[in-house]
């Protein structure tokens, strides 16, 4: 063979290799979201706008599927899924993740940060503390949303917290489960893309939710009363697998931390804006929306008391630390 014949064949080759490589170095990266709330919701809404934003922002060279109503995975499976790149990114309730460690049940303490400016606040403190510990755990944290302010929703009027006594109570997380163990409630752990179904068939008759939830579930067709009792405002937080946010490039990295910090602001006002919505159509639905009676909210108060210092009892050092930030 010639030189120059084989000169033409290493340069023909190395082109079909550049070829071949090119496509790869621009490939599409797609990443799977599970959630586990209905795509009517304003947090999957919410997702459905970040993900948009994201694929705008890179001309479609990541590409994020939104999958609704605990379709690809069950909300408590949803943070060891993307933890372990079974999905590559997810949104999670984080006081579902109490028992894992306490800080995660921080925005769960009854009365303790009650109100959308508390919240907001509460999260400047939690977020340090988060973004270490879930480092550890090859997360990130992107954003986080409070859900509305939370109420009792009831099968039948509550004068106080006696009243609750024997119902069964659904619960979501380690703070409500406690709550109905302190009110002599039933506990019933019951997911949120169950809870129609469970007030239906009475599997449940109460629980500790936001005027969102209730619309979602549409408990109107089941449950008579719900008491603003404000008790405290969960958060949703979205949490990436460091390994592949880490693979981005730099400019997809930067448009992923935009579009988090656009979502968070979108889903603040969101929520304020589903909370009094979602409670008009409940009205609208047949549901008493109540103020809580003098006696229901004391009961509650002392419940909130009790479990603030049962969780500083738990959270040690950590959870003293969060606390003095918050209170600043």
């Amino acid at each position: 063979m010639s030189t120059q014949r084989r000169a033409w064949l290493a340069a023909s080759a190395a082109f079909a290799l550049g070829a071949a490589a090119l496509p790869a170095a621009h490939a599409q990266v797609k990443w799977d979201l599970p959630a586990a709330y209905p795509a009517t919701n304003f947090h999957t809404m919410n997702l459905v706008d970040f993900a948009s934003d994201i694929d705008k922002a890179t001309g479609g060279k990541l590409k994020i599927t939104v999958h609704p109503n605990a379709s690809l995975f069950k909300a408590p499976e949803i943070k060891r899924a993307v933890q372990g790149g079974q999905a590559q990114i997810g949104e999670v309730l984080l006081v579902n993740f109490q028992n894992e460690w306490q800080i995660f049940g921080a925005d769960g303490i009854p009365f303790f940060a009650d109100s959308y400016d508390a919240s907001v606040k509460l999260w400047k403190a939690q977020k340090p503390l988060l973004d270490k510990k879930l480092g550890e755990q090859g997360l990130m944290v992107l954003y986080a949303v409070p859900w509305p302010p939370q109420g009792v929703y009831s099968k039948k009027p509550l004068q106080s917290a006696a009243d609750l006594k024997g119902m069964k109570w659904r619960a979501y997380s380690p703070a409500t489960a406690r709550i109905a163990e302190l009110v002599g409630a039933q506990p019933v752990t019951v997911q949120a893309a169950e809870v129609s179904q469970a007030f239906a068939t009475g599997v449940a008759e109460s629980m500790m939710s936001s005027g969102s939830t209730g619309w979602d579930a549409k408990l109107h067709e089941h449950v008579k009363y719900w008491y603003d009792t404000q008790a405290w405002l969960p958060k949703n937080a979205v949490l990436v697998n460091k390994a592949a946010f880490d693979a981005l490039d730099a400019p997809t990295k930067a448009a992923v931390m935009k579009a988090a910090a656009d979502a968070e602001v979108r889903g603040l006002a969101a929520s304020k804006k589903a909370n009094g919505e979602s409670l008009d159509k409940l009205k609208g639905g047949g549901m008493q929306i109540l103020p809580p009676t003098a006696q229901l909210k004391a009961d509650m108060k002392k419940v909130g008391d009790t479990m603030l210092k049962e969780w500083l009892d738990k959270a040690g050092p950590e959870g003293k630390a969060l606390v003095d930030a918050y209170m600043k």
